[in-house]
């Protein structure tokens, strides 16, 4: 497979304790800079947001799933994946726009 059809998914939430799923998003741009290649994220409806939230049942995590993917943009994610499509793509929009803003 060549290099350039290559995305790298850090396993956001895959075995991993709330403290290393936060750990691996607050670190993204490391890990980015690190493999060298287009990160791709799955934080939607997760453990550790349920777990942030108070115990939020998967269905009470839209808002935590639209936090984590902002910030993972503004973190170096190139692609994300989500359950609530029409929610995030908004939440997506809005931060690529930020994030990879260039005057015209």
């Amino acid at each position: 497979m060549p290099r350039e059809r290559l995305l790298v998914d850090p396993g956001i939430g895959f075995g991993k304790a709330t403290a290393q799923s936060l750990e691996l998003l607050h670190r993204l741009r490391e890990v980015k800079e690190a493999v060298g290649l287009p990160l791709v994220v799955g934080t939607s409806r997760k453990r550790f947001i349920g777990e942030i939230l108070g115990g939020a049942s998967v269905n009470e995590r839209v808002e935590g799933t639209a936090a984590s993917v902002a910030l993972a943009i503004a973190g170096g994610a190139d692609v994300v994946r989500v359950h609530d499509v029409a929610h995030i793509a908004r939440t997506v929009r809005v931060a690529d726009a930020i994030v990879r803003f260039h005057p015209q």
